[in-house]
C-alpha cells in the first residue's frame, strides 16, 4: 500500500467543507458515464482541466452542487473539441493543462459562470478556493455527492521544490499545507484553485493525500493565458 505514495496520484478534498449550494458557479464535472475530473468554465463555451483527465468524448455538467440528483441549474453539454497541451509530459506532469470546446454554449445565469484567467501570477501566501467532487478520507474511499470547498495558501517555491526534489518546473504550484490534514485529491484533478477571483491552479498531482510535508501540486495558470487564447482564437 506504501508504494502508492511514491507516484503522482489523483487528487481529493481533505479538511475541507461543503461549498455553500452554487456559490462555485465555474466548476465544471468532467463525466464519462460517472464524475472523473473537474474542471472551470472560462467562457460559455470552454473550459479548462488537467491533460491527465484526457478522454476523446466526454460531456460537462454545469450549475451542479449535488451529483446524485437531477437539478434544476444543471446544464449538460457535450464536448465538441479536447485539445491537450503539445508539451504535456505525462510522465513528470508539465504542461497539464486541456482545454475543452463545448458543443454549444453554456447559458450563463447565476449557478453557471465564467471565472477570468489571471491578470498577472500569484503571490506567495495567497489564499485560493479549491473545489471538487473528490474523496473526502485521506486513507480510505469516501466519495461525497456535494461540491467540497477548501481554502489554502500559495506556498512559496522553495518549500515546493523541498517538497518534491528535482519534479517541480516552472509551469507547477503548490498550494497547501506543508504539514498536512487539508489537500485537494482523487476525483479533483483538473479542478479550479482560484486565489484573489482569479483561475491560478488546475489541480494537478501530489503525493499522498493531506500527507505531512507533501503538499498539493498545480499547473500555473499564468503559464498559459496566450496559449489558452490562442487555442481558443483558432478553434
Amino acid at each position: 500500500l506504501h508504494i502508492l505514495f511514491s507516484i503522482p496520484s489523483p487528487r481529493l478534498i481533505v479538511g475541507g467543507y461543503t461549498c455553500p449550494k452554487n456559490s462555485v458557479p465555474y466548476q465544471a464535472s468532467l463525466y464519462i458515464g460517472y464524475h472523473f475530473c473537474g474542471g472551470s468554465l472560462i467562457d460559455s463555451q470552454w473550459v479548462v482541466s488537467a491533460a491527465h483527465c484526457f478522454e476523446p468524448y466526454l460531456q460537462m455538467w454545469l450549475g451542479k452542487h449535488d451529483l446524485s440528483v437531477t437539478e434544476s441549474t444543471q446544464q449538460v453539454i457535450d464536448s465538441a473539441k479536447v485539445i491537450c497541451h503539445p508539451d504535456y509530459n505525462a510522465s513528470t506532469l508539465d504542461n497539464d493543462i486541456m482545454l475543452i470546446k463545448l458543443a454549444r454554449a453554456a447559458t450563463l445565469n447565476s449557478y453557471v459562470n465564467t471565472v477570468p484567467l489571471p491578470t498577472s501570477c500569484v503571490a506567495t501566501g495567497t489564499q485560493c478556493l479549491i473545489s471538487g467532487w473528490g474523496n473526502t478520507l485521506s486513507s480510505g474511499s469516501k466519495y461525497p455527492d456535494l461540491l467540497q470547498c477548501l481554502y489554502a495558501p500559495v506556498l512559496p517555491p522553495d518549500e515546493c521544490s523541498d517538497a518534491y526534489p528535482g519534479q517541480i518546473t516552472n509551469n507547477m504550484l503548490c498550494i497547501g499545507y506543508v504539514e498536512g490534514g487539508k489537500d485537494a485529491c482523487q476525483g479533483d484533478s483538473g479542478g479550479p484553485a482560484v486565489c484573489n477571483g482569479e483561475l491560478h491552479g488546475i489541480v494537478s498531482w501530489g503525493i499522498g493525500c493531506a500527507q505531512e510535508g507533501y503538499p498539493g501540486v498545480y499547473t500555473k495558470l499564468c503559464k498559459y493565458v496566450s496559449w489558452i487564447q490562442d487555442t481558443i482564437a483558432a478553434n
